[in-house]
């Protein structure tokens, strides 16, 4: 049956009727926010979730602002969103949201004030972009007479930055993590020692500072260092430059070397969020127990570049700015943690906990609810279940998740906070340490969403209340009324959440932009998908329209959540929801195969697992050997072999009725060959694509055992083959195209033997997965009760030929075997453990080209590792990284290329000279991925590979395989 409900527009998980003006209940109707009259100024899912809300609120008078990247030509639109909102009157523009520079960035803020009061707004809301964080940029329009829907100037300035909030972290008793958050300062006191100096640089430099801070004798030197900081970014002046800091970084990160041997150090600049403005330096000392000073020095030389590339990404090179930068130890071996706000400056409410840990590129990837009654209700399964090591480790997370909500809802009051924002911690085992407050609200809030509602009742009468379940309302709630509200109850909604961010990306994950979507299936019942309107129908056709994914911004497309009565449920929806999405384009990658083979590897390890952030690197690795490992194999080649090894026992068994044997061999051909497409289509999907394999070899792990070197099933091999074409998307559908699905001859096969093992089980009163004890009996001569000797041998004769060849899956099995594939696994108390040697730097960066192979290239040149914006040195008036005529080393800088709002600073795979460079036209120039860059000679010559001797190679291979399923 066609699918009729609309859950794109029309979503019952998020769509619904929040016209608080419509309730028979006055004291309802007096928080109605109707003449709200709201600016978007953001983008990306979380303004057109901003439109819906609003609309449903019955907020008529909202405008968006556009940047002039949002193409705003029709076909080309990167604002989808303008489909819905066709009063061109609300439609704004600005070059740009944050601006290039100090200066621009300021300019940018007034005109978006002048904005809002030129046509009637009252109020802004920024989403969770940079500008949602911006003291300035709150305190600006408060000034001016606006309301700011989010958390207010104060508590922009005591938790939103960084360093800040983690004084304040310090002040309530919250636990933070070890490190340093007054770096600059402490290079200011390089430059001016005492206080004296530092006196005098004050008045020299005509500073306001409150006098009472600079009479006070008994003020520590670092803090009246911080105070005169202050003042000169007050004055938009600079005390120190770029190099001063980045030396002092420098030092500080060698004494935290030096102190916590065999951990690496972060930095993270102070107004950075969603992954940038950080960087890890000190993966050289990761495994040193007893780094020497030499090791140190070489380690920390790495500091200044990411001091620079961390303050380029949040735009804070300008003169004036903050350029703080905190650094901390990077505590390897643990979970993130964070744990969602809401407040009204006088109440604060924890709404439970979210697990960000899988993530890279300090971007998350994977997000999941964790609940008191989520992990209360898994440690009763896992106590029914006898399971003593899970259940003492998710008490621990318990005991975690209750000390994290008490000690976000003590900092939430001491900062006034009265909006929506996030406190991160960073969880080890049974300890946690506070990170960070996000002064807004997350890409991640629906996952909190669909695990609670909040229930506002009034003081007077406990049964005259309203529900609210969406966090964008109710921070227009607290917007338009404050106080006035009541501190709201958590209600519990659905049993857990999740959500994946869909991301431009290649099968390594990194950023892959430039491509065009051009076809986005439909969304099915209980997903969410929040995509910037991009599957929004051209409202003149009703067809969808293509889709520019452009490399001016980070790298999301969509964020696709599923709820579940529990975890396990959740992430079930979400791999069924994975596995029916198509998204077709040109130039096109995402890592939709990346997310659904994840969410299987856990579905067949342990949901309720504690990945730490390492986990997804050597992840990918393991999953770059499946396809090194798969590239070795030729599926259509052990076919062929099969068939000539069944010919063998053909010919052997009737090797004494010369008469009969040539019928025989017929028969057997004829069976097997009937079998091949069956058989190829999906093992050649599994092996190209090693995402896909990961995840099926996950959940198939229980289904087989070596004996003597031999694959034994332990499920029926047709069974296992039926649902791989589930897990592929390629059960039959004659409204399909045919190269997707299974075809019609092997789809009546695959049902004629289905139904024959129904019928036997049936007859032995066997369940589904009773293989084992099926295929005993049927291995026996003697016919059972209920059959004659002539209708047993039948069965029998069916029953070979329905299972000959399907040894041939096996070879599947046996590449995990191969690669140790199933050594990363979850222990019994929900640990990860990683294989030692998939953290080998070298692997990583080798498997990395495996998943993609790099552009082709000549022996001669260097190309563009990807598509973006190339920069030749690491800053403004600082020196190119190469000229013509220079050698450089293997692991040298060569260039940047930012791409989706990350700069990537690109090393040269081998040693050589650069003989040219063949980009004339300057820093900021866009490249295309395999573009060339530098014309080279390399120091050693490059050895083609044979094909001949790689076919070679691969038939060896495959015959290796079938010795041992055959």
């Amino acid at each position: 049956m066609a699918q009729t409900v609309d859950y794109y527009r029309n979503n019952p998980l998020i769509h619904r009727d929040r016209r608080l003006s419509q309730s028979t209940s006055a004291w309802v109707r007096s928080f109605a926010c109707e003449d709200l009259k709201p600016l978007i100024v953001c983008r990306g899912p979380i303004r057109k979730e901003a439109m819906d809300v609003y609309e449903e609120m019955g907020i008529s008078h909202y405008g968006i602002l556009l940047s002039e990247k949002d193409s705003i030509v029709y076909p080309n639109a990167l604002a989808p969103e303008l489909r819905q909102l066709t009063d061109s009157r609300r439609v704004h523009r600005v070059p740009d949201y944050t601006g290039a520079s100090k200066e621009e960035r300021v300019e940018r803020i007034h005109q978006i004030i002048q904005i809002a009061k030129d046509n009637g707004y009252d109020s802004i809301f920024a989403g969770y972009g940079f500008m949602a964080e911006d003291e300035e940029f709150v305190a600006a329009i408060e000034k001016a007479g606006l309301t700011f829907i989010g958390p207010n100037s104060r508590t922009q300035a005591d938790a939103g930055k960084k360093d800040e909030a983690k004084r304040t972290a310090l002040e309530v008793n919250v636990s933070v993590t070890p490190g340093i958050n007054n770096v600059t300062a402490r290079t200011l006191l390089k430059k001016h020692p005492t206080r004296a100096k530092l006196l005098a640089l004050a008045d020299a430099e005509d500073l306001n500072i409150d006098p009472a801070l600079l009479k006070d004798e008994k003020l520590p030197v670092e803090e009246l260092a911080d105070a005169i900081l202050y003042a000169s970014y007050a004055k938009g002046i600079d005390l120190y430059s770029v190099e001063e800091l980045s030396a002092q970084v420098q030092l500080e990160v060698a004494d935290m070397f030096k102190n916590y041997p065999g951990s690496r150090v972060r930095l993270k600049a102070i107004g950075g969020g969603g992954g940038k403005g950080q960087r890890i330096l000190g993966a050289s000392l990761l495994m040193t127990k007893s780094p020497t000073d030499k090791q140190i020095a070489e380690a920390a030389a790495e500091a200044p570049t990411m001091v620079r590339e961390v303050l380029n990404e949040v735009k804070a090179t300008g003169v004036g700015d903050n350029k703080n930068v905190l650094i901390e130890l990077n505590i390897e071996q643990t979970r993130h943690n964070e744990i969602q706000l809401l407040g009204n400056g006088e109440w604060c409410i924890a709404l439970g906990g979210r697990d960000c840990s899988l993530q890279m590129h300090e971007q998350k990837l994977l997000e999941i609810s964790v609940t008191q009654e989520g992990l209360a209700a898994e440690i009763e399964k896992a106590k029914a279940a006898g399971l003593g090591a899970q259940v003492k480790a998710l008490e621990s997370d318990l005991k975690v998740l209750k000390r994290m909500e008490e000690e976000s809802e003590r900092f939430g009051k001491a900062v006034g906070l009265d909006s929506a924002s996030t406190f991160e911690c960073i969880v080890d085992r049974d300890r946690h340490y506070f990170m960070e407050v996000n002064t807004r609200i997350q890409v991640e809030h629906r996952v909190t969403e669909l695990v609670y509602s909040l229930k506002f009742t009034n003081p007077k009468d406990k049964n005259d209340f309203f529900i609210v379940e969406s966090l964008v309302e109710a921070m227009a709630l607290l917007a338009r009324h404050k106080k006035r509200l009541p501190r709201p109850e958590r209600i519990a909604r659905f049993g857990a959440g999740a959500e994946a961010r869909l991301n431009a990306t290649d099968a390594s994950l990194s950023p892959h932009a430039g491509g065009m979507i051009r076809y986005w299936s439909k969304p099915l019942e209980g997903e969410i998908r929040d995509d910037q309107g991009i599957c929004l129908p051209n409202p003149d056709t009703g067809m969808f329209m293509r889709y520019k994914v452009a490399g001016a911004y980070d790298s999301n497309i969509a964020l696709i959540l599923t709820k579940g009565a529990d975890r396990r449920d959740s992430y079930e929806k979400l791999a069924e929801v994975l596995c029916k999405m198509t998204i077709r384009g040109t130039d096109l990658g995402t890592n939709l195969e990346f997310h659904y083979g994840l969410v299987n590897w856990f579905l067949g390890q342990n949901v309720m697992a504690k990945p730490t952030t390492r986990f997804v690197v050597p992840y990918l690795t393991l999953v770059g050997t499946l396809k090194e490992e798969a590239n070795k194999i030729d599926p259509v080649l052990a076919f062929l072999e099969m068939k000539k090894h069944y010919a063998k026992l053909v010919s052997e068994a009737f090797a004494d009725q010369p008469d009969a044997l040539k019928g025989e061999l017929k028969n057997i051909s004829e069976v097997l060959d009937r079998k091949g497409t069956l058989l190829t289509r999906p093992m050649e999907r599994l092996l190209e694509d090693p995402h896909l394999l990961s995840g099926w070899l996950s959940i198939h792990r229980h289904n087989f055992r070596i004996d003597g070197g031999k694959l034994v099933w332990l499920r029926n091999p047709l069974v296992i083959l039926e649902e791989t074409y589930g897990y592929l998307n390629m059960s039959h559908d004659p409204k399909a195209t045919a190269a997707e699905v299974i075809w019609d001859h092997d789809n009546d096969l695959l049902q004629k033997g289905l139904r024959f093992y129904a019928t036997l089980r049936d007859k032995f009163k066997l369940d589904k997965d009773d293989y084992f004890k099926l295929n005993e009996i049927l291995h026996k001569d003697k016919a059972p009760k209920g059959f004659d000797a002539q209708t047993w041998e039948q069965v029998r004769s069916a029953h070979f030929g329905f299972e000959a060849g399907l040894e041939l899956i096996g070879m599947l099995f046996l590449v995990g075997i191969n690669t140790n594939f199933w050594d990363f696994r979850v222990e019994d108390d929900l640990e990860v453990t990683i294989p030692t040697y998939l953290n080998d730097p070298d692997l990583q960066a080798r498997m990395k080209k495996i998943l993609v192979p790099p552009p082709a290239t000549k022996a001669d040149e260097i190309v563009a590792m990807c598509g973006g914006m190339y920069y030749g040195q690491e800053a403004p008036g600082l020196p190119a990284f190469v000229h013509e005529g220079m050698h450089f080393e293997k692991g040298q800088a060569l260039y940047i290329i930012e791409v989706m709002k990350m700069f990537n600073t690109v090393r040269a795979p081998f040693s050589g000279t650069i003989d040219k460079i063949l980009i004339t036209s300057g820093d900021g120039t866009i490249v295309a991925k395999g573009q060339p860059l530098f014309k080279i000679t390399p120091d050693e010559k490059f050895v083609e590979v044979d094909p001949k001797e790689l076919e070679r190679e691969k038939r060896a291979r495959t015959s290796e395989y079938l010795k041992a399923i055959l």
